[in-house]
């Protein structure tokens, strides 16, 4: 992306840019992608048709799959018990009948007590550490009581939407950004982060911040951290002003995460790569990589662009510090009940674009955390601590520096390949750039690379289950090319993704060998040409593109939360959350929950131990396509934007916040 050129990219916002940059691959080794294999396992032919044979259909759906195709089974009885919202898109959200969907906190809303209602027009960086951050995307609680009635909530934020955060300035990263200052840079990076609260429901069951808690506490891109894991002290993390490679500011677009069984808040950091600037740039005006780091950065997409903080703080000038790209693309460990405990970053999950940090306790004791890596053909993996988790909390914090990291290889026979990346194993050697596990761990992609590990549709959240499935959200990929299908990436020009259900064997999430299945392939069913594939009695409002975040409820059903970016003119739905059920006669079935206003990203979800809460973020609402919305048709901004959601005040401009949803009368949510 140019960063000194004015011109018009066809974005009306850095959210949608930011889905074109992952559309250019920096995968070099795309000759046996996801698409590839599924395309062997089902049959390209029926694949490129946009219907699978008997066999296949039987292996998404069950044995009574095709006897649902010819009669709909009105008599199997759904996991989930609500009436199905109606798809559509306006400047509101809507939940199903019988439900609340209050909102909780907004950005800008105070997180400490004596600090004023939030005026966005008179914004300061030490204002903004005082409130609840921009983007909110992850979504954690950890219960203070037995009741479930109070506790912390840990949430991300992702990234900033500087067109309808600050006024008058628009949007600026396509053109050079002329209207950007130091101040407004420095509140973006206040904005960034996450904000641990605390938060209780009061006698009539409605949620709220508790202002003056101990725990309340904001993250931010200028927070200090530690680094822990086989990189730290590494002479590639040493920067001017860290001559020990361990001590790190911030973290950066923090996309999902996960709460560990001990209690702690892990923080995923995604698009890392967008924050850096270089001032060396060619005629086109693409920066011109040199030095030891620049293969890898190459790999990584290191200078995006996408800010220009590297104009006022030389961290994130490559030119200046080329190390400095190396300290970000982590999993950030925070204990959210320890408000002056510092953030720890793990290099021994390895440096890529982490889109979460779902974890499970093995059978033998040890955790198990699965990540997958959100880039178009980059990769799946899962990472199993050398320990045991114990009961000691301080102990159980230790875990994540020593383990085991894996990468998925996906087979044409429905079989998964967990390659250990480990030093001096296979190619991992000094003759091809592997000199330590230390580079391992930084070039964690570049280790896959050679490992020959299957590349995905966009992996991001991946959630286990306690029966020994895990679900993979495979989000889309619009750049494969009908050559490039696969067992496990069933359709080029994806536009809407599809869900893949990996079985470890015997229930053991350590296990280097499994088996997989597609659950379901995204999109709208009515339409041979896309190639969907779902429950038969599935309806228009049920079926869904581009799965992003996913949980299951205490009950163990799974809940899916929707991504389309810019693309939800090609559905005609905001996104939203929707039940889909894993087992039985329903397998594949999906339907509509909740929906975000216009141009939001529905991100969480999560559940509180008792099933009865469950937290959701919306974020950048009234941004993502809006140019297809019937009525406005034009880009957001501060002044003008799609939606003044959820607050509709004039002069307000849409705030990303998280909803809390409710059961009308108390009780379990769906149940």
């Amino acid at each position: 992306m140019s960063q000194d050129k004015t011109h018009d990219d066809g974005f009306g916002n850095r959210a949608e840019a930011f889905e074109a940059f992952d559309d250019i691959p920096t995968n070099p080794n795309l000759d046996n992608t996801i698409g590839d294999v599924i395309n062997r396992r089902y049959g390209r032919r029926d694949i490129l048709k946009g219907a699978l044979a008997v066999s296949a259909t039987t292996a998404l759906f069950g044995s009574t799959a095709m006897l649902a195709a010819q009669k709909a089974q009105a008599n199997a009885a759904s996991r989930y018990r609500f009436d199905e919202l109606v798809s559509g898109n306006d400047e509101k959200h809507h939940i199903a009948e019988g439900y609340d969907a209050d909102v909780l906190i907004r950005w800008g809303d105070p997180i400490f007590p004596d600090v004023s209602d939030f005026d966005p027009q008179n914004q300061s960086p030490d204002d903004q550490l005082k409130r609840f951050g921009y983007n909110n995307d992850y979504v954690g609680f950890v219960p203070l009581n037995t009741s479930n009635s109070r506790g912390v909530l840990c949430v991300n934020h992702e990234y900033t939407n500087e067109e309808v955060m600050f006024p008058g300035i628009g949007r600026q990263d396509r053109d050079g950004f002329p209207k950007m200052t130091k101040d407004l840079a420095d509140i973006e990076m206040a904005a960034h982060g996450g904000s641990i609260i605390e938060i209780a429901r009061g006698d009539g069951g409605k949620w709220g911040v508790v202002l003056d808690s101990v725990f309340n506490r904001r993250i931010s891109a200028e927070t200090e951290m530690t680094i822990d894991g086989p990189a730290a002290g590494h002479d590639r993390l040493k920067t001017s002003v860290d001559s020990t490679g361990m001590k790190v500011l911030g973290t950066i677009n923090n996309c999902a995460g996960g709460i560990t069984p001990w209690g702690t808040y892990l923080m995923a950091e995604e698009n890392f790569h967008g924050y850096f600037w270089s001032d060396k740039k060619d005629a086109d005006g693409k920066a011109i990589l040199e030095g030891p780091e620049a293969e890898s950065q190459k790999r990584y997409g290191v200078p995006g662009g996408w800010y220009n903080w590297g104009q006022y703080h030389d961290r994130f000038n490559i030119d200046k510090e080329p190390n400095e790209s190396n300290r970000f693309g982590y999993i950030v460990e925070v204990d959210p009940l320890d408000p002056h405990s510092i953030p720890v970053k793990h290099t021994a999950l390895g440096r890529f674009r982490h889109e979460g940090a779902e974890s499970i306790v093995n059978g033998d004791g040890r955790l198990v955390v699965y990540t997958g890596d959100d880039n178009r053909f980059d990769y799946l993996y899962k990472f199993v601590t050398a320990g045991t988790v114990g009961g000691d909390k301080r102990a159980n914090m230790q875990l994540l520096s020593d383990g085991t990291l894996y990468v998925a290889k996906f087979n044409d026979d429905g079989t998964v390949d967990w390659m250990p990346l480990i030093h001096g194993e296979g190619p991992l050697t000094a003759e091809n750039g592997f000199n330590s596990q230390a580079d391992v761990c930084i070039d964690a992609r570049m280790a896959a690379d050679l490992l020959g590990a299957t590349p995905m549709d966009r992996p991001e959240d991946v959630e286990p289950g306690a029966d020994g499935r895990v679900y993979v959200m495979l989000t889309n990929n619009t750049r494969r090319t009908p050559e490039q299908v696969d067992a496990a990436n069933p359709r080029p020009e994806s536009s809407f993704g599809h869900i893949i259900e990996i079985t470890e064997t015997d229930g053991d999430f350590a296990s280097t060998k499994s088996t997989w299945n597609i659950l379901v392939k995204c999109g709208d069913p009515a339409i041979a040409d896309v190639g969907a594939e779902w429950h038969p009695d599935t309806s228009e409002h049920g079926w869904f593109g581009s799965p992003d975040n996913c949980a299951f409820d205490a009950d163990g059903r799974l809940w899916i939360s929707t991504d389309q970016g810019s693309g939800w003119g090609k559905t005609g739905k905001s996104d939203g959350l929707y039940s889909l059920e894993t087992d039985g006669d329903l397998r594949g079935h999906s339907k509509l929950f909740f929906r975000c206003p216009v141009g939001g990203e529905l991100c969480g979800p999560y559940f509180s131990g008792d099933g009865e809460t469950l937290f959701l973020a919306v974020q950048h609402p009234g941004t993502d396509g809006t140019k297809d919305f019937k009525g406005f048709e034009r880009d957001s901004t501060f002044e003008d934007p799609a939606t003044r959601w959820p607050d509709f005040q004039e002069g307000m401009p849409p705030r990303p916040s998280v909803v809390v949803v409710t059961k009308q009368g108390g009780g379990k949510i769906a149940v």
